[in-house]
């Protein structure tokens, strides 16, 4: 039987980490920035440990009030002890728990900042060097950041189970229609081509080729419980289960 390897961003207040803790190979674990607060970060990190579940910090640039979904001007050096700061503190709540990190995710406008601009990918990847080389990095496939981390982090490819896709690789604005995939078929749909052939259906209707190790699904689209399990429902019939630790 083939696996898959499924991720979720957690620990944001959606309300639902108990159910979709059990459906999925990892965790990323929302530190401050953008939500999270150390109580909820302890909780999730006990989710994780009682299910197996990878664990990872999901730092975002210093916004709450836009829940790091914007770019926001910042310095260099704010911004690196930022990322610092969310990542140390939800290593240090695992350490406490006998639990270990294996990956960083940066969220929302930093993930996608980090994806096309060289100067904010090279402060998230300087900074994660400073607190451990071993951490994993995800990173979306083709990413400045993910060709700058070559030979200096290990850089795991993430696809996105619910969003759709432009030509360049880049995600489809939330801004705009069909941003979001709701349909808890389009997500299997979507999953299992990436998974299967190695290529995305961009909106536009194009076909490419597509490298992902790693899918994530957002907590905070409608339905995610309901959409986890019926792609494990739908991936059993394929001969594929979710993966591990």
């Amino acid at each position: 039987m083939k696996k898959i390897h499924i991720n979720c961003d957690l620990g944001e207040g959606g309300g639902f980490d108990d159910r979709l803790m059990p459906l999925i190979s990892a965790c990323n674990i929302a530190c401050g920035g953008h939500a999270g607060d150390e109580e909820i970060i302890g909780k999730t990190i006990d989710l994780a440990i009682a299910n197996n579940v990878e664990i990872g910090a999901h730092p975002s640039y210093p916004d709450k009030e836009n829940f790091g979904r914007k770019s926001i001007e910042i310095s260099e050096e704010e911004l690196e002890e930022s990322i610092r700061d969310q990542v140390e503190l939800v290593r240090r709540i695992a350490t406490e728990k006998g639990a270990e990190l294996t990956h960083i995710k940066p969220h929302g406008a930093l993930y996608n900042d980090a994806a096309k601009d060289g100067k904010i990918a090279r402060i998230i990847l300087n900074t994660i060097k400073k607190i451990s080389p071993n951490y994993a990095l995800y990173a979306p496939y083709n990413s400045v950041i993910s060709k700058l981390a070559k030979g200096e982090i290990n850089v795991v490819f993430e696809a996105f189970a619910d969003r759709n896709y432009n030509e360049d690789f880049s995600l489809v604005s939330r801004s705009k229609p069909h941003a979001v995939l709701h349909e808890k078929e389009d997500v299997f749909n979507h999953v299992f081509q990436m998974f299967s052939e190695e290529k995305i259906l961009t909106l536009d209707g194009a076909k490419k080729d597509f490298k992902a190790d790693t899918f994530c699904l957002h907590s905070d689209t409608e339905n995610a419980g309901e959409i986890l399990y019926f792609l494990k429902q739908k991936l059993k019939e394929k001969n594929i289960k979710i993966n591990k630790k």
